[in-house]
């Protein structure tokens, strides 16, 4: 138990200081054209261990050419965010698929899970700050990755949509504009 909690308190203070330097400015978000399909895979490759031990089935769609200006290492980490959220709240058995959907203006990374889902009334709520629901009170975590995740997409000017139905799973929409601002 007691190694629980410092994995916990050291994941915090990690999370704490990276919002921290995003938010003061200290990080700044660099886009380069790269290929989406690495941030994807750097980003996927860190869920796999938690989500073969529940047997948790991974399918990843996307054009190994697609090509996308934005920050590489910032964006892997609020994509593994909402990753890892949705091994988290995947039960055994389960499965999560990402999707890239190009349109004119954004591409589209659906990351859509079997798991829990989320009430309604409480998607508004899930970016703030150490928000946890309380029906996830007996799920490790400490309510800060759908923040850091959301700041770092809204700061390439991009955003984060959630579709969810209770007790079927829940997709995340990480939407990233095709350009270096908005229109």
């Amino acid at each position: 138990q007691m190694e629980e909690q410092t994995e916990k308190l050291s994941f915090l203070l990690q999370s704490m200081v990276k919002m921290s330097r995003l938010e003061n400015g200290i990080i700044q978000i660099k886009k380069e054209q790269r290929k989406l399909q690495e941030t994807l895979t750097a980003a996927v490759s860190q869920v796999v261990p938690a989500a073969s031990r529940k047997e948790i089935s991974l399918h990843v769609d996307c054009e190994p050419d697609l090509l996308l200006k934005h920050d590489r290492k910032w964006t892997e980490e609020a994509i593994f965010n909402v990753l890892d959220n949705a091994v988290k709240y995947t039960n055994e058995n389960g499965h999560i698929s990402i999707e890239l959907f190009t349109l004119e203006n954004y591409t589209k990374i659906a990351i859509t899970d079997s798991g829990i889902g989320i009430k309604e009334s409480e998607i508004p709520k899930l970016f703030q700050r150490f928000y946890r629901s309380p029906s996830v009170k007996n799920f490790p975590g400490v309510g800060v990755g759908l923040h850091l995740a959301q700041d770092i997409i809204s700061r390439q000017y991009g955003f984060i949509h959630v579709l969810s139905t209770l007790h079927v799973g829940s997709t995340f929409e990480v939407w990233l504009i095709n350009s270096d601002s908005p229109k």
